[in-house]
Order: structure tokens, then sequence, then C-alpha cells
């Protein structure tokens, strides 16, 4: 069970010292309102909200996404019933927060999981924190994007929730999209979750939205994999969840 603002506390205390560094900053400027003359106040809160504005709503909406939403809930998921898939993979980058949710969910099914994450590719220090908060899920592989351990056609589904976008070479994404493809069953199917680089996400994030991919850039990646999408939808207006076949 997921604890009340678990995604946001994780959020703040794996990036804690960006928030450290912003919550100083806001204080400094608070001060110097306070104290500066009456000409330059104005502009000095200006700054202030600056600073503090786009950290309040990125927050509010992590709430929002990762606490409030059914992301985690699996509410979304729809690909008939959970008793018919004999092998469920789940993917991931250094952070597994969703295996357990899968076994309960697929609970009579295989699950299989997989993490590429790559210590001298994925150098930020958020990921390190969250390793050494969350240990991996029991029977983890970790593996590399190009050379997945799977047989060919022997997942019935495969899930690559909010890690996908941490394989930053396009030709690395399409090549680990066709070792999915080359998994799969002739009745499986890929489930990807996505922030997308759009207009909502940039409200929600600023420039940190450039971590993701436009929409445009996954459908690319999806069709030179060889995939198509069976489905898209939204999970809310700052994730998107693609079902490819």
């Amino acid at each position: 069970m997921r604890k009340p603002g678990q995604g946001v506390w994780n959020i703040i205390r794996f990036n804690w010292h960006f928030y450290g560094v912003a919550t100083g900053v806001g204080l400094l400027l608070g001060v110097l309102a306070a104290y500066s003359p009456a000409a330059f106040r104005l502009y000095t809160y200006a700054l202030l909200f600056l600073v503090a504005s786009p950290t309040l709503v990125s927050l509010l909406v992590s709430y929002y996404v990762y606490d409030t939403s059914n992301l985690y809930s699996l509410g979304w998921l729809n690909v008939g019933d959970s008793n018919d898939q004999k092998t469920v993979v789940n993917i991931h980058a250094g952070f597994d927060e969703t295996s357990e949710l899968l076994r309960q969910h697929f609970a009579e099914a295989e699950l299989v999981v997989l993490d590429f994450y790559d210590p001298t590719q994925h150098t930020e220090v958020s990921i390190k924190r969250a390793r050494a908060a969350y240990p991996p899920y029991p029977g983890t592989k970790g593996v590399q994007t190009h050379a997945l351990p799977l047989p060919d056609a022997s997942a019935d589904l495969v899930f690559v929730l909010l890690a996908a976008h941490e394989i930053r070479q396009p030709a690395q994404r399409v090549s680990f999209f066709k070792e999915l493809r080359r998994s799969l069953r002739p009745q499986g199917r890929i489930i990807v979750v996505e922030h997308l680089r759009d207009p909502a996400n940039f409200f929600a994030y600023t420039i940190g939205f450039l971590h993701f991919y436009s929409w445009s850039t996954w459908q690319g990646v999806f069709r030179a994999a060889g995939l198509g999408v069976e489905e898209e939808k939204k999970i809310t207006p700052f994730l998107s969840v693609f079902i490819l076949r």
C-alpha cells in the first residue's frame, strides 16, 4: 500500500539539493523584499514569484499525478482478464515502485523484472538516492537495452512505466523497442507510460519538460520498431499511456 503523499515526498527527498537551494533563494529574496527600498521592492517580489511559483506548481502537479490519480492503482489498465496473462514483464531504469503492484494485479502470472540502470549513463544523484531507499524487487535482473534476456515470443504483457525516456540515444530507443517486439507473443501488448514534452508538462515543470520526449518522437520510435499503437489514453493531462501491438 502506498502511503499518503508518498509520491511527492519521494520527489522532495530524492531531489532535496534542488529544493534546498530554491528555499534558500526564496527566503533571501523575501528578506530583501521586506527591507529593500520601496522603489526596488516590486522587482524583488517579482523575482521571488519567479523562483517560488514554478517550484510550488511542480510539487502540486506531482502530488496530483503520483498521489491522487489512479496511476498506481492501475485503474487505467484495460487489457482483458488478468488471469489470462501467463508472463508479465516489468522494465524500469533503477527505481521500481510498480513491480509489487503488478505482482498483486497479475497474481497468477510469472513476473519478470528487468532493470536497465547504468551508472555510467544515468548519473543523476536522485536515482542513486532512490535506489538506496528502495531495494530491488526480488529476482530483478540488470540488463542492457539492446539485448534483453527474454526468449522470442514469450511475453504476454510488457510494462515500461515512466522509464523509457531514460534511454537518451534515439538509436538505442529504437533498438530497445525492437527487443520488446521480439519478446511479445502474437497477441501480446507493450504498455508504455510517459510524460510528454508538451504544453501541459511545460506548465508543470517549465524547462524540466525537456527531459521528456514529444508525442511525435514516440510515434517515430514505435513505427521504427515495427509496433503499432492499439490505444492511446491519458491518465491525467500530464501522463500518456501507449498500448502497443
